[in-house]
């Protein structure tokens, strides 16, 4: 779970189980490449070995800056990156690719400019670090906007919260 740091525009983490506020970017990194079957359902570039451990996103303050004046217009959206990152655990800038628009460049941006400072322990193979190619969504929310339609983002964060917090 996120804060939002209002004065800073940056996300910041929170123990989990503790009262959180709606965030206004809430993210995710998921590594979609879990599933068997063809590589149009994998997060991994087909053709290279899977890693027996994925990479996890060290950071604990989100480089993830949402655009001020889309914030003050409330201005809500979603964009899938693919990143590239390597045996160190960092993101090759010049691989970032939106793979999902939002439609709305300047939140395409903000993903984009925000994944060169994500920094992962790398993916291992028996050990031994390896790049990989993963698919990273960013979600850009206003804690005073309604959900966008078929969102689930929100309500999930809300239904955790009202779980933990009866």
């Amino acid at each position: 779970m996120t804060s939002d740091d209002s004065e800073s525009g940056e996300l910041r983490s929170t123990v989990p189980g503790t009262a959180g506020v709606v965030t206004a970017i809430v993210i995710l990194a998921l590594v979609v490449g879990c599933s068997k079957g063809d590589a149009t359902h994998t997060g991994f570039d087909a053709g290279t070995a899977r890693p027996d451990t994925y990479p996890i996103m060290l950071n604990k303050i989100m480089p993830f800056k949402y655009p001020p004046a889309l914030y003050a217009e409330k201005v809500q959206g979603n964009v899938t990156l693919r990143l590239y990152v390597d045996k160190d655990g960092l993101v090759v800038d010049d691989s970032t690719r939106v793979i999902e628009s939002s439609t709305i460049a300047p939140l395409d941006s903000a993903a984009i400019k925000g994944s060169r400072d994500l920094k992962f322990e790398p993916a291992k193979l028996k050990g031994t670090p390896m790049p990989v190619s993963i698919l990273f969504p960013v979600y850009f929310r206003h804690p005073d906007a309604p959900p966008p339609p078929g969102d689930s983002i929100l309500r999930k964060t809300a239904d955790s919260a009202a779980k933990v917090h009866p």
